[in-house]
This record gives structure tokens, sequence and C-alpha cells, in this order.
């Protein structure tokens, strides 16, 4: 699988690090990396290696963690590996991969759960040995990660929800395809989108939530049956890029897409085209590379004993016809 993405310059890697836009619009200054060629030059002399556990490879999003985790290793001079299981649902295959992991006694791993829980007790084995851990993406749920680099995913779906009610004229029946019920990413979308709907929007209804674990052809089969469920249906939420290409697959071969307002998470070239088109109306951007970068970077700092924040906002931005071919928007969307 090939992804094509923006080339980076210093300006570029800068700029997405920390691009986050909040409900608000609010957007941070960027900071400069924390990684100087003395630092790499030590960590290169240890030897230090940092295997990284992604949640899947199946989406280009992952790969363009994977290219800002290279980015980063390559100037903070670690040695990294980057693998996941092949669906998002593999917890068991997630599993093994962090077991191995461990048994090669890293100087850190860094981590994006499938489960939020299944993980504990292998993260409890790298705690006693004294490992450092870093999550991103997807947390778990315990305090072992020492941080985790991720967007905030609640605050990104409701950003999400108030642009659905605003397209769709603030009333009528809306529907969600998420990837799953156990990811932090997965419960935190859900809840955002669902939650700022309830607290904002009193004559807007969530006919359906369903969960296609992030693969297309499933979230497809979802998002049809709910179409020809509810004739009223004015709106459709993808929480994943394999949950909304499922939505815009069905719009497309239902004929729905004057009915249904359509709004999704990440980017990937079938949603790029989507949105310049108009198929779908627009979708909250994450900042990939900015994630496996600002991953990388915590794990050297933890093995430097430099303090770290239990949480590092990567940040996020909205993108639709009027935006997706703009500098900030462009800066983050991988192919």
């Amino acid at each position: 699988m090939k992804i094509s993405l923006k080339s980076l310059t210093l300006f570029a890697l800068l700029f997405v690090l920390v691009l986050g836009v909040s409900a608000q619009d609010a957007t941070p200054e960027p900071t400069a990396p924390y990684c100087t060629p003395e630092i790499a030059a030590e960590m290169r002399a240890a030897g230090t290696f940092i295997p990284i556990i992604s949640k899947g490879f199946q989406h280009q999003f992952w790969l363009a963690v994977r290219e800002g985790a290279r980015q980063a290793a390559d100037d903070c001079g670690v040695q990294i590996t980057f693998e996941g299981p092949e669906n998002e649902s593999m917890v068991d295959r997630q599993m093994d991969m962090l077991q191995t992991a461990l048994d090669r006694n890293p100087a850190a791993v860094i981590f994006a759960a499938v489960d939020s829980q299944a993980a504990i007790p292998l993260l409890e084995r790298a705690q006693e040995a004294g490992i450092p851990v870093i999550a991103f993406d997807s947390g778990v749920d315990s305090d072992i990660p020492l941080t985790t680099a991720a967007t905030d995913n609640v605050a990104a779906a409701a950003l999400a929800a108030d642009r659905m009610a605003e397209l769709i004229g603030g009333e009528g029946e809306v529907a969600v395809i998420a990837h799953d019920q156990t990811s932090r990413t997965g419960i935190d979308r859900v809840n955002g989108f669902v939650g700022r709907m309830e607290e904002a929007y009193p004559d807007i209804t969530i006919v359906d939530v369903q969960y296609g674990g992030g693969d297309q052809l499933r979230s497809t089969d979802l998002a049809r049956a709910i179409i020809l469920a509810h004739p009223n249906l004015k709106g459709f939420f993808g929480a994943n890029e394999g949950s909304i290409i499922g939505v815009l697959n069905a719009v497309t071969e239902l004929d729905a897409a004057d009915q249904l307002v359509v709004i999704g998470y990440d980017s990937g070239a079938q949603q790029i085209e989507a949105i310049r088109s108009g198929l779908e109306d627009g979708a909250v951007q994450q900042n990939p590379i900015g994630i496996g970068y600002r991953s990388v970077e915590a794990a050297v700092m933890a093995l430097r004993g430099e303090e770290i924040p239990t949480t590092i906002d990567t940040g996020f931005i909205w993108a639709d016809a009027t935006t997706i071919d703009t500098p900030e928007v462009q800066a983050v969307l991988y192919e």
C-alpha cells in the first residue's frame, strides 16, 4: 500500500506538530521539535530501540502516523519498528505483537490500543521492567502510559455535531457509523458527537449508532440498512476513515446525496475527492504525522528523564469544499 504525503519543509513540520482547531476555532502557536543533534547522537550511541504497536494498517491514516514516527526517529537518533494487526478488531493479534515487542527488552514502547483494557497486564509487565510506555491515538484505561499523544476526540466529534446541526437546520434525524466500542477513539468520538447533540440540539434525533469495525464493506452494509430504514434521515456521521467511506458508498449506491448531509473524520483519497465534489459536506481532520512524531519525541524525553505532560493534544481542523485546498488543511491531509 502506497501513501502519498505532502513534502515536509521545516515550517510544515513545526506546523503539523501542534496544529489544532477547537470548536471555537482557536489555533495554538507551533513549537520547535525537542530533539537536537546532540540528543540524537546520545540516543544513537545508546542503540535506542523503540517498537511502535499500532491499531492496524488497513487505513492510510496509520501510514501517515508511521511517516511522522519515522521522521522523529531520524531526528532523534532512535531505531523504531512500526506494526499493527490486519484490522482494528484483532485484539489477540495485537496482544501477541505487544508481547513480542516487550520480549526484545526495548528502551521504551509506544502503543495504540485496540481495546482500552486488554493490554493492561502486558503494560504492567513493562512498568515492572522499567520500560516507559507512551500511548498514541487511542489510550488505555490505566495510568501506566506516561502520556498519550492524540486528538481530543470528544471535542473534535462535538465540532462535527455542530457542523451537522448547522447544515441540517437544527432539526431532523441523523445517524452514526463508528469503528468500535472498545477503543478510546471509538468511545470518545461517539460520546462527543451524541453528547453535543443531546446538550445543544434538542430538535435533532440520533436514530441509530452502529459499529462497522472500521471495515469499509461492513460499514457500507450498515449505512445502507440505516438509510433504507429511515426515509426521513437528514444527516450521517462516519467516525473514522473506514466508517465514512462505507457511508459514502451507501449514499452513492442509493442515490441519496441530495437527501443527506454527510460528515466524516480523517482523510484519504476517496474522502478528499468526496469533499471536493460535494458528496461529503466536510470532515474533521486529525494530525496523523504529528501524532507519530510527538509519540517518538515523548519516548525520547521520557528516556532522558524529562517531564512530559500526561496528554499531548495533537490538534484537529475542519475541512470542507471551501478549505480543503488551503495550506492549513493541506498540511495534515494524507491520501
